[in-house]
């Protein structure tokens, strides 16, 4: 059985505020570091603002989109998902 419109749209909203959360909690990481991790810090947030934004974005779209139109957007949302989640884990990783 195929997701609603509404039910994708609600996981993407949680998604999203996940992913504003880990992004605050780089930026204080950020604060605390030398110049340079700073730099280093501060260069990977944009980088995870940017997929966030985008996700914003095809949320967005989907919402809007039509009864029918929705279904074909539903697979580059999930595209897009899934760059902020690995975009996030490298974060992570790289930031320990």
């Amino acid at each position: 059985m195929s997701e609603t419109r509404n039910a994708v749209v609600q996981k993407l909203k949680a998604k999203l505020d996940e992913w504003n959360a880990e992004i605050d909690r780089l930026n204080a990481k950020a604060e605390q570091t030398e110049a340079e991790a700073k730099m280093e810090y501060l260069q990977q947030v944009e980088e995870l603002k940017k997929y966030r934004d985008e996700a914003q974005q095809k949320m967005e779209m989907l919402q809007e989109a039509g009864e029918g139109a929705w279904e074909d957007m539903k697979s580059g949302v999930e595209m897009a998902v899934e760059s902020m989640a690995q975009a996030i884990k490298s974060a992570r990783e790289r930031f320990k």
